[in-house]
């Protein structure tokens, strides 16, 4: 039988599927907790070790070489680990790459970078991504991920996203607020109040949008209020079903959960993409009338199979548990 990865996408590229969660990390003693939850909950979120706002100011060099050591560790067990280093035309971003890649590469997912001003700042990024790589003789490509909190990086972020070797794009919310110096209130921070503001609403959706033409992972912003699972919860579910971010932040091991629970296909939606792929597939990929059950059949074809497909990966990806007959046709 025909796998979908072979006949639902025509450019031949799907579209990129990540853990739903991003986990922050800056003190070792962070990046430590982190590590270990995520070698007993699974590769079901990211941990991504912060090089950038982790790092005191003068001991970057050190910081750096700390999370590399950690990321290149027995600690590191599901490869779901990556780093945000410092922006471009930072002093230390070289060096938090030569580190990080010389140290580690073989065994980081991803580099993030952040406050990208533009396209050119993307592509540099890349650049100096690749050239590091193969001078640290690796034998796999780096995947690179980028963060938009700047006029000038928000105004490109189509240019952005058609880069091939950028996966995710991440809106950085407190420092695209602040770059409004004072014109956007200090409520658009908050878990209710950046959903509403009409200029962040109107960010999210450009990157979201951006990602989507692409085949990439728009990843929703942090929420601060740490102590409010329920507002997190809410929060995380506006991002995901109204701005159709498919991946969150969290900077406390406490939302980790939450996000993962919000952003995840709901066991119905997962039933539904096994029932309707199984058919489509025994119909090899061919128009099918499928019953749900209601008595009432509908319509697919290989528009909605493709629908359904990227459901199916995204909850493989959380490590959902999909049926033994799905998982022996798609997934083994």
């Amino acid at each position: 039988m025909t796998h979908p990865s072979q006949v639902l996408h025509e450019s031949g590229r799907q579209p990129v599927v990540l853990p739903v969660c991003d986990h922050y990390a800056g003190s070792e003693k962070l990046m430590t907790k982190s590590l270990a939850l995520q070698a007993e909950a699974g590769p079901v979120f990211d941990v991504t070790l912060d090089c950038e706002d982790g790092a005191a100011v003068g001991r970057e060099a050190e910081h750096a070489e700390m999370a590399a050591r950690l990321a290149a560790s027995d600690a590191n067990r599901h490869g779901r680990v990556g780093a945000r280093v410092h922006d471009v035309h930072h002093k230390a971003f070289i060096n938090d790459l030569e580190t990080l890649i010389g140290i580690a590469g073989h065994k980081l997912a991803y580099i993030t970078v952040p406050k990208l001003n533009s396209a050119h700042d993307a592509a540099n990024a890349v650049e100096a991504i690749e050239r590091i790589s193969n001078e640290a003789g690796l034998t796999r490509p780096l995947s690179v991920h980028v963060l938009i909190e700047t006029h000038g990086a928000l105004r490109e972020v189509f240019r952005i996203a058609a880069h091939p070797r950028i996966e995710c794009i991440s809106f950085g919310l407190m420092d695209f607020v602040s770059s409004h110096r004072g014109a956007i209130p200090a409520d658009a921070l908050t878990a209710q109040g950046q959903f509403d503001h009409p200029l962040i609403a109107r960010a999210k959706l450009e990157i979201s949008a951006a990602c989507h033409a692409y085949g990439k992972v728009p990843s929703h912003n942090v929420v601060t209020e740490l102590d409010s699972p329920d507002v997190l919860s809410r929060a995380a579910t506006r991002a995901s079903r109204e701005f159709a971010y498919t991946r969150m932040w969290s900077i406390h091991p406490a939302q980790i959960n939450p996000i993962v629970a919000a952003l995840s296909p709901s066991a119905d939606d997962i039933r539904n993409a096994e029932r309707i792929l199984m058919a489509a597939q025994d119909a090899d990929w061919g128009p099918i009338r499928d019953d749900d059950g209601s008595g009432k059949g509908r319509l697919h074809d290989r528009a909605s199979y493709r629908y359904y497909w990227d459901v199916l990966r995204r909850a493989h990806a959380t490590g959902a548990n999909l049926s033994p007959a799905a998982t022996q046709r798609f997934f083994s």
